[in-house]
């Protein structure tokens, strides 16, 4: 899921590997339902692709959200072969271990860097140059790391519930604290927000009602402690923490849609959320103008672009700032249908969330929310197949709690 071209391979060979069982996939009207909602964003562009100014560029966007076809499709088509518990404890495990040896890649591959970060110089850019080290966006790998994080801490309070082996019970929780050393390693404001609120649905949700009030009480002495230890480790060690979640974040608020006006803002206003601001009020202005039915979907970058331009908006206009917002990148696109897809789709996990009361689902449902209300993740590829993946997979999860009989636990 984190790197573009070994998941487009993959998901390549997952649909021939299930087009040869094509015989196998079964549906119900309730999954046909499911697999519209998954599949909602690329049927917009479809209905809509009448007004992209370029041809080759909407099918290009098209080809980008080809996998929520795909993985509806043969995912919940095979709904009663999804093992839930297991996927997504192979999946946090696996991701971890190689963000682990990337991490090991990059204290070899750039020590300057390292001893320039120990020495805390330009400390606010460490998050940033790891995830390039990568080849990948830092918001976007931090989403995936939470989400990993959120996986794995659910894990260490499941070995207790069911009193596993010791040392499965240290293994799962070498695996949670290694992840959430990463999401602070490369430490987005929102990533690290999410991860903390997710910890604590699993705790409330999956734990209030198996574990006694003295357990509970007394798990969460010991992991506020753990957190908090490696909280305060860590801020001792990036003092510039400190300001990205208070000055930095909120500075220049007096120059939103002016940001111009900053001395430098290439330099200070990029972390900002002035900037941020700036950038959604002038796509709401654009959007407003090409109602009903938006620009296109090959054209919401460019014309907003333009826009800047138009606006004197300089700043904006040279670094070419896409939305930063799901919603708002939508209604550029596609009119007043394109925010009511992205409702439809998001919340919908939401639902099966709910509607299980299952902790790692909700958790999903608030980081890709909150994700996509500050980023636009329907645009990138890691995001929607990210999401195509974990929808399917949820539907399929809320399928099988549905439609079939046997409601045993699911051995991990």
């Amino acid at each position: 899921m984190i790197f573009r071209k070994p998941c487009s391979l993959l998901i390549i060979l997952f649909g021939v590997f299930n087009l040869i069982f094509v015989r196998k996939l079964k549906f119900t009207k309730t999954s046909w339902i499911l697999i519209l909602c998954i599949a909602s964003p690329v049927l917009l562009e479809l209905l809509l692709f009448w007004n992209n100014d370029s041809f080759s560029k909407g099918l290009k966007a098209i080809e980008k959200s080809t996998s929520l076809v795909l993985f509806p499709i043969f995912i919940i088509g095979n709904y009663q072969r999804v093992k839930f518990l297991r996927l997504i404890e192979t999946y946090s495990i696996a991701t971890t271990f190689i963000i682990l040896g990337f991490a090991i890649r990059f204290y070899i591959i750039y020590p300057d860097l390292l001893s320039k970060y120990l020495n805390r110089i330009d400390l606010f850019e460490i998050g940033y140059k790891f995830a390039d080290s990568i080849g990948i966006h830092a918001p976007a790998l931090n989403m995936h790391l939470a989400f990993v994080s959120v996986c794995a801490f659910y894990f260490v309070f499941y070995s207790f519930h069911n009193n596993e082996k010791r040392t499965l019970k240290i293994l799962r929780f070498a695996i949670f604290l290694l992840s959430f050393s990463f999401v602070l390693l490369v430490n987005t404001r929102m990533a690290l927000v999410n991860v903390l609120i997710g910890y604590a649905i699993v705790f409330i949700v999956e734990i209030k009602s198996k574990i006694s009030l003295n357990r509970i009480a007394l798990t969460s002495i010991g992991l506020l402690i753990v957190l908090g230890g490696i909280l305060f480790f860590f801020v001792q060690k990036n003092p510039y923490m400190k300001q990205k979640y208070s000055t930095v974040t909120f500075a220049y608020m007096d120059k939103v849609g002016k940001l111009d006006e900053i001395d430098h803002p290439e330099i200070y206003a990029f972390n900002t959320l002035a900037a941020r601001l700036s950038i959604w009020k002038s796509a709401w202005e654009l959007s407003v103008k090409n109602l009903p039915f938006g620009v296109g979907a090959s054209d919401g970058k460019p014309e907003l672009n333009k826009y800047y331009k138009e606006t004197n908006q300089h700043f904006l206009a040279k670094f070419e700032f896409p939305t930063h917002n799901q919603f708002l990148d939508f209604l550029l696109k596609f009119g007043i249908l394109g925010p009511l897809v992205v409702i439809l789709y998001i919340f919908t996990i939401g639902y099966l969330g709910y509607d299980l009361k299952n902790a790692v689902i909700i958790s999903f449902f608030i980081i890709f929310l909150t994700s996509n209300l500050i980023d636009d993740f329907l645009l990138r590829f890691d995001g929607i197949a990210f999401s195509g993946f974990w929808f399917s997979v949820f539907s399929s999860y809320w399928l099988q709690q549905k439609f079939t009989l046997d409601r045993e636990p699911e051995a991990v």
